[in-house]
């Protein structure tokens, strides 16, 4: 067995039940955008002005592609892919606001509230607690749960 399908066995001992899961979901990947969306707003030492690479997302993203790709290389490309969606949607967020790194804070800081409340109700439901509360790896195994379900569906070796 792999490393990567160890933690996800793991993982999934505390994500049983269904509305858990449809809550994962749609909480999961809103807490990824919204984290991106909070780097995004965080000003950078190199330019003024945000895009597309000049932003805290870019080296965060990099650090957890790093960690899937000790996982598993289809994890990398995986959320390679992944990363460059939340990154490209925080550029078209962050143009929304015209360039306005509060309001784009604001933004991804209630859906980030929001997300969490649901993933926390989520695990009532479940009666059981969240993963990351027994080890912090697991903030990072939660979204890659999610793309190993993708990657089984569509044949994808992980």
């Amino acid at each position: 067995m792999s490393k990567a399908q160890a933690l996800f066995d793991e993982y999934g001992e505390s994500h049983q039940n269904e509305i858990n899961k449809a809550i994962h979901w749609v909480c999961i990947p809103a807490i990824m955008f919204s984290l991106f969306g909070l780097l995004y707003a965080v000003p950078f030492p190199i330019s003024e002005e945000k895009n597309f690479y000049l932003n805290w997302g870019a080296p965060a993203m990099l650090m957890a592609l790093a960690y899937y790709l000790r996982l598993s290389f289809s994890l990398f490309l995986g959320f390679a892919l992944v990363g460059f969606g939340l990154l490209f949607g925080n550029q078209l967020l962050g143009e929304a606001f015209d360039g306005h790194a509060g309001y784009h804070a604001l933004a991804s800081l209630g859906i980030f509230v929001v997300a969490w409340i649901g993933q926390f109700i989520g695990h009532g439901i479940e009666g059981k607690k969240p993963s990351f509360l027994k080890d912090l790896q697991f903030l990072l195994i939660g979204p890659a749960w999610l793309l190993h379900f993708i990657f089984k569906k569509t044949g994808i070796p992980f």
